[in-house]
C-alpha cells in the first residue's frame, strides 16, 4: 500500500512540478527575449515618461506594446504583477518530489554501495547539504566579485568550478542516477534562492520608494537583473540534469561526472547562443553562432565518446563473462539463473515482497517479464535500482545469454 500511495504522489507532484517549472522557465525566456528585442523608444510622449526601450509584438491575434522605464515610472500602476510564485512552486513541488523518489528510500535510491557505502541518514544529509553548500558558495561569489569591474566573468569562471567540484563529488559519493539530479537540484535552489533573496526583496524595495516618493536606488535593479541573468544560464543545465534520470548511458557511464559537466557547459553555451541572437538582429553584436556551434560540437563528442561496443565484440564480451559465471559456453536457462536471482532480485521481486507488481521467482514469471528484465538489467543496467545487492557484470551477462537463447523456463 505504502508503495501504491508513493506513485501516486510522485505522480501528482511530477505534474504539478512540470506545469509550475514551465510557467517559470516561461516568464523566464521571455522577460530575457524581451531585454534583447527593446528598442529606443520614438514616441517623443514615452521618452518624457522616462522609457527606455519599447517591443512591438503580434500573438495570439492582437499587437503588444510592452515598454521599459529606465528608473520608476512617473505613477505607480494599481494593478502590478508580480513574477515569484512560478519560482516558489517549481522549488516546493520540486524538493518534495525528491524527498518521496530519492531521500524516503535512501539506502535504494539515494546510495550505491559501490560507490560509497554509508549509512542512510549520512547520505541524506549530506545530499541535502549540496543544496545549502552551494547557494552559500554561489551567493559569496556574487557578493564578493559581482560588482568588481569585470566582475560577470570573474562570477562566470567561479560558479562553473563550484559546479565542476560540485558535480564530481556528487557522481562520486552517490548512485549516478541520483547524483545527477542533486546536482540539478542544487542549480535550480540557487535559482529559486536568488528570487525569494535578492530579485523580489529588491523589487519590494523600488516599489515601497515609489509609493513613498524616494529617489530610487539603481542598484536594487542592477543585482536583480545580475541574478536574473545566472539563472537563465543555469536553466538549460538544470533541465538536462532532470532528464537525464531516463537515459541510463549517461549517468552509469564510469565517468559520469563529466558527462554530466560536458551537457551541462553545451547547455549553456546554447543557451547563451539564445541571448544573444536577439541584439544580433538588431545590430548591437556579431552573430552568436559559434556559442550555438560548441554546444553542438561538446553534444557531438559525447556521443562518439558513449557509444556502445560494436555487436560483435559486445556479443565476444558478454559470452566470455557467461562463461566465467557459468564455467560453460551452454545456453542458459532458468535452471542456471535461479541462484543468481534469488542472491540479487528476489528481495524485491519474490513471493514476500512484490515491487510494481513484479515477481521473478517462478519459471514461468520470470518469462512472462523476460523483455523488461534483459531492458533493465543488461541494456540500461537500472536494475537493481543502484545495485544495492551488487549484481556483477558477468551475472548481467548470464541475463543477457539467457534472454539471446528464448528465455528458457527449464
Amino acid at each position: 500500500m505504502e508503495s501504491y500511495l508513493l506513485d501516486w504522489a510522485n505522480l501528482l507532484l511530477r505534474w504539478v512540478h512540470v506545469i509550475t517549472a514551465i510557467a517559470w522557465i516561461g516568464s523566464s525566456f521571455y522577460f530575457v527575449f524581451l531585454d534583447s528585442s527593446l528598442t529606443p523608444p520614438e514616441d517623443d510622449d514615452l521618452k518624457k515618461q522616462g522609457v527606455s526601450g519599447e517591443l512591438w509584438a503580434v500573438h495570439g491575434g492582437g499587437f503588444y506594446h510592452p515598454v521599459k522605464f529606465a528608473g520608476a515610472p512617473p505613477k505607480l500602476p494599481g494593478n502590478l504583477h508580480w513574477f515569484y510564485w512560478e519560482s516558489y512552486s517549481t522549488w516546493l513541488t520540486g524538493f518534495s518530489l525528491f524527498t518521496i523518489s530519492y531521500l524516503w528510500s535512501a539506502g535504494t535510491y539515494l546510495i550505491d554501495k559501490s560507490v560509497m557505502a554509508w549509512h542512510p541518514h549520512a547520505a541524506i544529509a549530506v545530499a541535502l547539504s549540496f543544496l545549502v553548500v552551494f547557494w552559500l558558495a554561489y551567493d559569496a561569489i556574487c557578493r564578493i566579485f559581482g560588482q568588481r569591474k569585470n566582475g560577470d566573468a570573474i562570477v562566470g569562471v567561479l560558479v562553473a568550478v563550484l559546479v565542476c567540484v560540485a558535480s564530481y563529488l556528487a557522481c562520486h559519493w552517490f548512485a549516478g542516477r541520483a547524483a545527477f539530479l542533486l546536482v540539478g537540484a542544487m542549480m535550480a535552489t540557487a535559482m529559486s534562492a536568488n528570487v525569494f533573496f535578492w530579485i523580489i526583496p529588491g523589487q519590494r524595495t523600488m516599489v515601497a520608494d515609489i509609493a513613498a516618493g524616494r529617489p530610487v536606488d539603481p542598484i536594487h535593479g542592477k543585482r536583480g537583473k545580475q541574478r536574473s541573468v545566472h539563472n537563465t544560464y543555469f536553466t538549460l543545465p538544470v533541465l538536462f540534469a532532470m532528464l537525464s534520470n531516463h537515459y541510463s548511458f549517461t549517468y552509469s557511464h564510469p565517468q559520469n561526472w563529466l558527462v554530466l559537466i560536458a551537457m551541462m557547459f553545451a547547455g549553456a553555451a546554447i543557451r547563451q547562443f539564445f541571448v544573444l541572437r536577439h541584439g544580433y538582429k538588431l545590430g548591437r553584436n556579431s552573430h552568436p553562432w559559434p556559442y550555438a556551434a560548441v554546444g553542438v560540437v561538446a553534444i557531438i563528442g559525447l556521443l562518439v565518446w558513449l557509444k556502445p561496443a560494436p555487436p560483435a565484440q559486445s556479443a565476444i564480451d558478454s559470452g566470455a563473462a557467461g562463461a566465467v559465471a557459468t564455467g560453460t559456453t551452454a545456453p542458459i536457462g532458468y535452471k542456471e539463473l535461479q541462484p543468481m536471482l534469488a542472491q540479487r532480485c528476489y528481495m524485491c521481486h519474490g513471493e514476500a515482497v512484490q515491487m510494481k507488481n513484479v515477481r521473478l521467482d517462478s519459471p514461468q514469471a520470470l518469462a512472462s517479464h523476460a523483455q523488461a528484465v534483459y531492458q533493465q538489467v543488461v541494456v540500461t543496467k537500472i536494475m537493481p535500482m543502484s545495485n544495492s545487492t551488487g549484481m556483477t557484470d558477468a551475472e548481467r551477462a548470464m541475463v543477457k545469454q539467457w534472454f539471446e537463447a528464448g528465455a528458457k523456463t527449464e
